[in-house]
């Protein structure tokens, strides 16, 4: 069960990385795509001001049974009188009047929205060698090395300071991190089927949650579209003679 708080002004949705496709478009341009199947969230609290200072809305998503719930989350839903979420976020909001408890939110909310960013799990590599990791060069593969090729030679100093320091790039578990794609363009939706559709690749594997919000810088760069649009114009204006 996951109960986590976040300080921003617009609220977010997650969904699954179902994979890639790519879509074609009649200028002749193929774009690779990540398809997301959405859930909807519903509102499960308003969190008021002259409780805890600030204002905030709790939303709900996936399905959970009722057997896998801590006492304390069932009393909880129980007395929200609402179904039973698998997790639960919090995010901080300027108006709460256009929130109700039991409104749900699906794919419309980004209906006028071109960017998003997201926030997804990358896919693990288990115990990884510095060559891998960190792109070393190894040591050398003719005379003189035996059996340490793919090593990343020294670690430490002599008698001063006589330790490693923290953070030396050195091999270790690798992949299986949080995080954050800013500015992906949204290709397309499909609301019948909870889908979205966006520009390039995400970090995680099949199946991955990621958490979708409205961009959160401010993105002036035109999309796809509007770029064959501006194009097919640039090809009807007749050119400027030559003086």
């Amino acid at each position: 069960m996951w109960r986590l708080r976040f300080k921003m002004t617009e609220i977010a949705l997650i969904g699954k990385k179902i994979g890639m496709t790519r879509e074609f478009y009649k200028s002749g341009q193929i774009v690779p795509v990540t398809v997301l199947k959405m859930e909807k969230a519903r509102v499960v609290e308003i969190i008021d001001e002259s409780k805890r200072g600030y204002k905030a809305v709790q939303l709900g998503y996936g399905k959970i049974k009722n057997s896998k719930l801590t006492k304390a989350m069932k009393g909880f839903y129980a007395k929200k009188n609402t179904e039973a979420k698998k997790k639960l976020k919090e995010y901080r909001i300027q108006d709460s009047e256009k929130y109700k408890v039991g409104n749900e939110f699906g794919l419309e909310i980004f209906k006028d929205v071109k960017f998003v960013d997201t926030r997804s799990k990358t896919i693990g590599k288990g115990f990884a060698g510095v060559m891998k990791r960190h792109n070393f060069g190894g040591l050398r593969a003719s005379h003189g090395v035996s059996v340490s090729h793919r090593s990343h030679g020294s670690t430490g100093q002599r008698q001063d300071p006589g330790k490693v320091f923290k953070g030396k790039k050195m091999a270790g578990h690798m992949g299986d991190k949080l995080r954050t794609m800013q500015n992906i363009e949204i290709v397309k939706t499909d609301l019948e089927n909870e889908l979205l559709y966006l520009k390039g690749s995400i970090p995680g594997s099949k199946n991955t949650e990621v958490l979708v919000k409205k961009s959160v810088k401010n993105i002036k760069k035109l999309t796809i579209l509007e770029k064959i649009a501006a194009a097919e114009q640039a090809k009807k204006t007749p050119e400027k003679k030559k003086k």
